[in-house]
């Protein structure tokens, strides 16, 4: 009566860094809902790997290996698509340094690929979802993956919470051009998640101390918290739901 059904069977789905850790995630677990996929990643043998998982789900897979920083790459990619119902903007990654001595090169790195890619290809992809015939009637999901560091300050991260603000701010903005088209924008918002991103990281204990009680819940998130927060939005579940950020954080920013 009042459980709305997820309801993604036959969708198709873009998942930028898709080859390892979130984005691999997101990608299986779209595809366990019925979602057909096109992932991108930089490494053609990963998404070698994540596709044969995926297509144990019986739905179709297209994957290319394309830097989602090379625009003209990117957009050959994007345009060469049928079509596109949800897009996971995952791509992102951090190099952690006090803000006194960010190095230009690395800020420069981290903006073009968080920020600049990120606008791009959901600009790219957009284009393309309202364009599709009756768009307005089967709706659209766009979801771009933040952190709970777009939504508090924390050490060594100055670069990473600049580029993880401003995406908090793109989706806010996002959402309300893409409405009249039935196209949603959400962001994904998780703590610390054992991926191979972060489990340099985890190497100091104190680190790893330091991060785990500054969450309520105790523990650090596993990949299919996140990504069934990204299934979530993006089905009919969350039809009503866009504008907003959904926090996968154990609490963190509940302090």
């Amino acid at each position: 009566m009042y459980l709305k059904k997820y309801n993604l069977k036959n969708k198709t789905a873009v998942v930028t860094g898709a080859g390892k850790g979130l984005g691999k995630a997101c990608a299986i677990a779209l595809a366990e809902a019925g979602v057909n996929l096109v992932i991108i990643s930089r490494t053609q043998k990963d998404l070698d790997n994540v596709s044969k998982i995926i297509k144990k789900f019986k739905v179709r897979c297209k994957s290319f290996a394309c830097d989602v920083t090379n625009y003209s790459e990117i957009k050959k990619i994007i345009n060469s698509l049928n079509r596109i119902d949800i897009l996971v903007n995952n791509a992102g990654n951090n190099i952690p340094a006090h803000f006194t001595k960010v190095k230009t090169k690395d800020m420069e790195y981290i903006v073009k690929l968080n920020s600049i890619a990120t606008f791009n290809l959901a600009q790219l992809c957009a284009i393309k979802m309202i364009k599709q015939k009756n768009r307005k009637k089967t709706g659209g999901s766009i979801i771009n993956m933040s952190s709970q560091m777009g939504h508090v300050g924390g050490p060594i991260r100055s670069v990473y919470n600049m580029t993880k603000f401003g995406i908090e701010g793109l989706t806010k903005s996002m959402s309300i051009d893409l409405a009249r088209n039935n196209i949603r924008v959400n962001t994904v918002a998780p703590t610390f998640v054992v991926t191979p991103m972060t489990s340099k990281f985890f190497k100091s204990k104190s680190f790893k101390k330091e991060v785990l009680n500054n969450i309520p819940l105790g523990r650090f998130a596993e990949l299919s918290d996140v990504a069934s927060a990204v299934v979530f939005l993006a089905s009919d579940a969350a039809s009503m739901i866009t504008g907003t950020s959904l926090l996968v954080d154990g609490g963190w920013t509940a302090r």
